[in-house]
């Protein structure tokens, strides 16, 4: 009964916030208007609050820019926390342009939406990222390329680092900072989260999606721990592969801490 309770306040606080700020949002975008791009941060920290994430930043997101932002990815709720921190637009698959509801939002946060699988359009999509960064917009890549369990990083696909070249010859300054974040789901309902409770943070492409949602609707009072690692600075000079596992090692070096309750040597 009290999760049925719990569910239905989230849905009620979920329409009644989205009502509220749909027309403000649908008008910025139609003007241009800068407000389209600090609403969607409101949305997201109220919707944390809503959910049952509270969410701690170590460190702080680079000043400079164009700034490219590499993140691990766990779960869909890792929008929610990075667009609760920062305003910022995310790099998304195509598919997501599709899903019920999270499409929609996803469209009206200005998403980037990647075809993975067509290789012809690749370039047009990372053109599409580059001129995003050169606007001076924070870009998010989860460049894993899919959800994983928590525990671990992914191997990155390092083809969409390519935005950060193609944005090169768009900036005066003729660089580009690329800053490693993760982001570690670490305790609930105020204890340490281990491998048993992971699921419940955790949503790996083999689960479906409504369950796992009603799930974390359920628990709620989940902490997470955003770590904005340092800047990695990407030139003419710069190797675009090198440069991923460089941003790769960082998140999984910072991840593995995070989740042995410990301070990254480095971040």
């Amino acid at each position: 009964m009290i999760a049925i309770l719990r569910i239905g306040l989230v849905a009620i606080a979920f329409l009644s916030l989205t009502l509220a700020l749909l027309p403000v949002q649908l008008l910025a975008l139609g003007f241009g208007h800068p407000v389209m791009r600090r609403l969607p941060r409101w949305w997201h920290r109220v919707m944390c609050k809503v959910i049952g994430l509270k969410v701690k930043t170590i460190g702080t997101l680079a000043a400079d820019r164009p700034l490219l932002v590499a993140a691990n990815h766990t779960s869909w709720k890792d929008i929610v926390v990075l667009g609760s921190v920062a305003d910022v637009v995310f790099v998304a698959k195509s598919e997501v342009r599709r899903w019920p509801v999270f499409g929609w939002l996803a469209r009206l946060q200005r998403s980037v939406f990647i075809e993975r699988e067509q290789k012809r359009s690749t370039g047009v999509q990372v053109g599409d990222m580059a001129a995003r960064l050169a606007s001076g917009e924070v870009v998010v890549l989860f460049p894993e390329g899919t959800t994983s369990d928590g525990n671990r990083v992914m191997p990155f696909k390092t083809s969409l680092f390519g935005a950060a070249s193609q944005a090169l010859a768009l900036t005066p300054q003729g660089r580009v900072t690329i800053q490693p974040v993760t982001i570690a789901y670490i305790g609930i309902h105020g204890m340490p989260m281990g491998r048993f409770h992971r699921p419940v943070a955790a949503w790996p492409g083999t689960v479906a999606l409504g369950p796992h949602f009603l799930r974390v609707l359920r628990e709620g009072a989940l902490e997470v721990e955003v770590h904005f690692c340092s800047p990695v600075v990407f030139d003419a000079a710069s190797d675009r592969k090198q440069t991923a596992r460089i941003v790769e090692r960082a998140i999984r070096r910072t991840l593995a801490a995070a989740l042995r309750g410990r301070q990254p040597e480095e971040t």
